[in-house]
């Protein structure tokens, strides 16, 4: 029986630091840049994106965000959650132009090299799209994200 025991901890040390291993270290480039860019940020949490771009979601001035950099350390986008009266009045025209009958579920400012953009989740009844907004109004992107069908489940 006590070796069974020594047995079972000595598997669960192995597991848990082979873990441990397979994480990868976010490179030092991306953390300076990251510093550099957001010397305020706290709470700083990083997930590898795919393989070639690192996220940091972190707070800031009260907010949620969510930053990605490339494996050199090179800042792609910024994105943050925003109050309908944050968006501005142009957007707001454009979504009830293209979108009439839909509900804001969620707004975000996207903030990349090329320049600012509102990206909105909206809904009518079980249609849900994804959308995003230009500064000036115009409609950069719009994907049906799924129509919910009752299937009884």
């Amino acid at each position: 029986m006590k070796n069974l025991l020594v047995v079972i901890i000595v598997i669960a040390i192995t597991s848990v630091s082979g873990c441990a291993q397979n994480k990868k270290a976010v490179p030092d480039q991306v953390k300076t840049a990251f510093a550099q860019k957001f010397p305020d940020a706290s709470n700083v949490k990083w997930d590898k994106e795919n393989d070639a771009e690192w996220e940091a979601e972190f707070k800031m001035s009260g907010k949620e965000y969510s930053a990605n950099f490339n494996l050199e350390g090179i800042w792609l986008e910024t994105e943050f959650e925003i109050s309908s009266n944050e968006i501005p009045d142009l957007v707001k025209a454009a979504i009830e132009k293209e979108f009439s009958g839909y509900k804001i579920e969620e707004s975000e400012m996207s903030e990349t090299a090329e320049g600012k953009c509102y990206e909105f989740e909206l809904k009518m009844g079980k249609t849900e799209v994804e959308t995003a907004i230009n500064s000036k109004g115009e409609l950069i992107k719009k994907e049906s994200i799924k129509e919910k069908v009752d299937d009884g489940d």
